[in-house]
């Protein structure tokens, strides 16, 4: 099995008033095509940060970050912004990640429009298909996101990262700003999603239950640094770090049956009702 993205000793610093902060430490992880691999950690435990120097949204400090055996840090605009289109990103709050003023159509259309030939009935058509593939229909098209709810931008959201065929997707809190119930359908849609297309995922979140469902490897961060890593079964069953442990011993939704296995969480049923 191929790694899909590799970082090598990513270190981030910011300069904060006379001194440096670093808020990613010479951090190392391997990606494996097809898998999901968590990332945990408190507010800022620096797991946002370093997904954003695995695509180059953030240049890291020091480092490597390889998509595909690809330095990305060696990489020009013009070739950089080719690979990428192979790397989407989910963010946290799905209603502020859509533009207001812009038809659910045209947002899905963005992408499509930047890295695509297609035009006319054929981008429509593909625009069709990838709401379809998210549980909307064709009639949400036209909407704007004030007339959606929460689940249901999310879901546009991710068929907008699906636009370019990514072969990695970045799930940043993908269900925080989401229900209970509504999170539970989200976490069924990327799970059926990863499964059909062969994605892999960077899953980046807080909550415990969330990562446990669907990752097959965690590494779990602390002040910039992985303080521990492993299969994600063992990791929850049997952790070896302090931190890790008072992590799981502290998490408020920890055992929550909603999301703790996959016998109790609900199957996607509606299309797009959330």
């Amino acid at each position: 099995m191929t790694n899909v993205l590799t970082l090598e000793n990513i270190v981030k610093t910011f300069p904060l008033q006379r001194k440096v902060f670093t808020a990613v430490d010479d951090v190392s992880l391997s990606i494996k095509e097809g898998t999901v691999y968590g990332l945990v950690g408190e507010s800022g435990s620096g797991k946002s940060t370093l997904a954003r120097c695995a695509m180059q949204l953030m240049r890291p400090t020091s480092g490597q970050a390889i998509f595909e055996g690809h330095d990305l840090g060696k990489l020009g605009p013009k070739a950089l912004r080719t690979i990428r289109s192979r790397m989407g990103i989910v963010l946290q709050n799905p209603v502020a990640s859509l533009n207001p003023r812009m038809s659910i159509g045209a947002s899905v259309a963005e992408p499509l429009r930047a890295h695509t030939a297609l035009k006319g009935h054929a981008l429509q058509a593909k625009i069709d298909n990838l709401l379809d593939e998210v549980g909307l229909g064709a009639e949400h098209t036209h909407r704007l996101p004030h007339q959606l709810s929460g689940g249901q931008c999310q879901r546009v959201g991710i068929a907008r990262a699906l636009a370019t065929s990514p072969r990695l997707l970045i799930l940043d809190e993908p269900t925080s700003a989401l229900d209970v119930s509504v999170q539970a359908q989200i976490l069924n849609l990327l799970q059926d999603l990863q499964q059909q297309k062969g994605l892999t995922y960077l899953l980046i979140s807080h909550d415990l239950d969330v990562v446990r469902y669907l990752s097959d490897e965690v590494a779990v961060m602390k002040t910039g640094k992985i303080v521990e890593s492993g299969a994600a079964e063992r990791i929850f069953t049997d952790p070896q770090h302090d931190y890790t442990r008072r992590l799981l011993e502290a998490a408020p939704g920890h055992g929550r049956p909603e999301l703790a296995d996959s016998h109790t969480l609900p199957t996607l049923t509606t299309q797009g009702n959330d």
